[in-house]
This record gives structure tokens, sequence and C-alpha cells, in this order.
């Protein structure tokens, strides 16, 4: 139990932590707004995150069974995976550090915040990463099919608390901490911090015994 709160906690800041567009706009939009419209639309991030870690486990006990023979080299792919994604985190978070300084663009119309809500929600679940990591995360920590529901329930639960931790914590920062993560040098930060957990994940993945 103890071992896949940790787990989900840790899947879950690992994808979290980089801020990106979406974060950023998630900074601006509390700093324009009110802390209620900013905590609607880190929940809409954090339930798209939620979502992807439940489809990724449900669907990693559904094949598990079938792949057990394959759980070796299966492991390894996903631990290249990982690091892949770690690997593309940091290029082009340190690509984007080295651009020019984008002009400034005019406001975006404020929503409310159940459209905050299901707008950020469908920004993240278009982010084809996010599913990428959690599979590639489930698949490879599993060691055979017998997990239990439970397991599993709170590995998701914690994944998701993870990220709305985070995005809450944006979004309640507002204008005064988004200087900080969502500026050139804190989006770098943050982007080599999720690569390094991604990293450590991948090496864990690769050296836990079978």
């Amino acid at each position: 139990m103890t071992a896949a709160l940790v787990a989900g906690l840790i899947a879950g800041y690992g994808i979290a932590i980089p801020v990106g567009a979406v974060g950023t706009y998630l900074v601006s939009l509390t700093a324009r707004t009110s802390l209620r419209t900013g905590a609607c639309a880190a929940l809409g991030i954090a339930s798209a995150d939620g979502l992807y870690a439940l489809l990724a486990t449900v669907g990693g006990s559904a094949v598990a069974a079938a792949l057990r023979p394959l759980l070796g080299p299966l492991r390894w792919a996903s631990a290249l995976v990982l690091v892949a994604l770690a690997v593309l985190g940091t290029v082009s978070a340190l690509r984007h550090y080295r651009e020019p300084r984008p002009g400034t663009r005019p406001d975006r119309p404020v929503p409310g915040p159940a459209r905050a809500y299901l707008g950020f929600l469908g920004i993240t679940l278009l982010n084809p990463t996010t599913m990428i990591y959690f599979a590639a995360l489930v698949l490879g920590t599993r060691t055979s099919d017998a997990v239990r529901p439970v397991e599993e329930a709170v590995f998701v639960l914690a994944a998701f608390a993870a990220s709305a931790s985070w995005q809450l914590l944006l979004a309640g920062g507002g204008a005064l901490l988004g200087r900080a993560l969502t500026g050139r040098r804190g989006r770098l930060v943050t982007a080599l911090l999720s690569s390094g957990v991604m990293l450590a994940l991948a090496v864990r993945m690769a050296l836990s015994p079978l």
C-alpha cells in the first residue's frame, strides 16, 4: 500500500512539475481572475492526469497476464521511453530558454470557473505525452498480474493528488509565484527537475528485480 502511494505521488509530480504553456496560462489566468477560477482550472489539469493514470493502470492490469513472458524486455523498453521523455523535455526546455523573448500578446477572454475547468481538462487530455508517460511507468513497474485493485486505486489517487497539489500551488501563487516559475529561468529549472524525476524512475525500473 505504501509503495503504491509513494509511486503514485512520484509519478504525479513527475508529469506535473514542468511549467509549460498550460502552467503559464494557469498562473496568468489566476492573476487576471480569481483564486476560485484558477483552482478550478488547476483541478481540470489534475483530473486529466488522474484519468490517464487510471487508464494506464486498468490497461496494465488487462494486459499483464498476456505480457508476463515479456516483462523483462517490456521493463527495459518502458525505461527507455521514460529516458526519451526526459531527454526530449530537457532539449525542449533548453531550446525555449535560448529563444528570444516573445512580444506582448493581447489578453484572452476571461473564462468562469466551470469553463476554466473544462478548458484545462480538454487541453491536458490532448497531450499524448501524459498517456505515454503513465503507460510506460505502469507497464514497466509491473512484476506480475497479481496486483490488488486497492493498490491500483491508491496509485491513481496519489497521482491525482500530486498533480492537483502542484497545479493548485501554481494557481495559489498567482502572479507572484508566476514570475518565478513561468519566466525563462523558472521554466528551465522545473523542466530539468521533471526530467531528473523521470530518469530516476527509469533507473529504478531497470534495476529492480523481476
